[in-house]
């Protein structure tokens, strides 16, 4: 380790997965020596216990964000997730991937060391880490944002070094498997609901109700008294119901308004939350009430939809996208998750080493909430 620091002292190397380039699962390398982070004077060191997987692993290895690519993620994934950042726009940002990258954003684990201008109190604790790293200057401006795993190392390896205000502790019950489901998942769906202004008795239609933000999305529009109207898959719908959906609808109906007025009594909704997009995007525009909003933070079905300007304006609608939340954020998921308003919903865990198995899996997308992967043996 680089620069001042207490603590426990950190081995030299360390397990980890290296995302190569962009491309397949072949471009992911398991090394069992690679050496463990250097950490900044005003820095932590944490020994990671685990870290939940969530769709920026995917798009960022398959070059998804690239203005090149038109299909959703499962369809690219379909293709050998062939590259296609040749024209140099293969990030979500505005900077390039430096390979080799340690991806993984959703991290708990233990804070070893503290280096010299760190705040104290640390040392020992039990800590989310918030995957935003901001400019100190200006925390606000997102554009200035980096995000774990993807500008700066992650979470897949058994130390990462991050800024000593990314580190919350948290005082939980909760196994470390757990906590490491929430961050991307809570914090992007707390955005978006944000950004919509849900309110108290609003109706919410959620799509990709089953994945780790959809579900997150249920929980967080019952804690707000919303009314969350859940689509995902009939397997999946038993599930869905059980963490607060008011109804649960297919995920793709022959007649969206139909099943609305069926299952809650209107045709319409307050707000969508959508991280699907693809072909049935128009159906989820054409149901919001009058003065309605739409909000987004994925398009795992396609990013290419059609737009009839007409309804956006003649109905006053209000649409945006969400993706760097506010820096306040990740302090109210942390304090929502010691109240006990959320509860993780963990689908399957994996060993650091089947990192591979586990993007399978999470691409096959037959699960109900989040992929951890558990760097610890004893993180369970």
């Amino acid at each position: 380790m680089s620069g001042s620091s207490e603590g426990q002292a950190a081995p030299e190397t360390m397990r980890a997965f290296l995302l190569t380039g962009h491309g397949g699962l072949d471009r992911l390398e398991f090394h069992a020596d690679w050496p463990v982070p250097p950490m900044a004077p005003d820095g932590v060191l944490v020994r990671v216990a685990a870290c939940g997987m969530n769709n920026t692993d995917i798009n960022t290895r398959t070059a998804w964000y690239s203005k090149a690519v038109t299909e959703g993620t499962t369809q690219l994934a379909g293709k050998r997730e062939s590259a296609a950042a040749e024209e140099g726009d293969g990030a979500w940002g505005s900077s390039q991937i430096e390979f080799p990258r340690i991806q993984g954003a959703d991290i708990c684990g233990e804070v070893v060391a503290a280096g010299a201008e760190a705040p104290g109190g640390l040392l020992g604790r039990r800590v989310l880490v918030d995957p935003w790293i901001r400019d100190p200057s200006d925390p606000s401006d997102s554009s200035r944002s980096r995000f774990l795993g993807s500008e700066a190392h992650g979470g897949y390896a058994e130390y990462v070094a991050v800024p000593a205000g990314n580190v919350h502790p948290v005082e939980s019950s909760l196994s470390d498997t757990d906590l490491a489901s929430f961050a991307t998942a809570y914090v992007t769906a707390q955005n978006m609901l944000d950004r919509a202004g849900l309110k108290h008795g609003e109706r919410v239609l959620i799509t990709g109700a089953s994945g780790g933000v959809g579900s997150a999305l249920i929980q967080l529009a019952r804690v707000r008294g919303a009314i969350p109207v859940a689509m995902c898959s009939a397997a999946k719908a038993d599930e869905v119901r059980q963490i607060g959906a008011e109804a649960v609808l297919p995920r793709t109906p022959a007649d969206l308004p139909g099943e609305l007025e069926a299952a809650i009594g209107t045709q319409t909704v307050d707000v969508v939350a959508d991280v699907v997009g693809g072909e049935a995007w128009p159906s989820l525009i054409d149901v919001l009430a009058t003065g309605g909003r739409y909000t987004c933070s994925g398009a795992i079905a396609g990013p290419i939809v059609p737009l009839d300007l007409r309804t956006l304006y003649l109905r006053d609608l209000t649409f945006t996208g969400a993706t760097v939340p506010a820096p306040e954020a990740f302090g109210r998921l942390a304090r929502s998750i010691e109240q006990g308003e959320i509860r993780p919903l963990v689908a399957a865990v994996y060993p650091l080493e089947r990192l591979k198995d586990a993007q399978r899996a999470f691409l096959a997308k037959e699960h109900v909430g989040n992929i951890v992967i558990q760097i610890r043996p004893h993180a369970a």
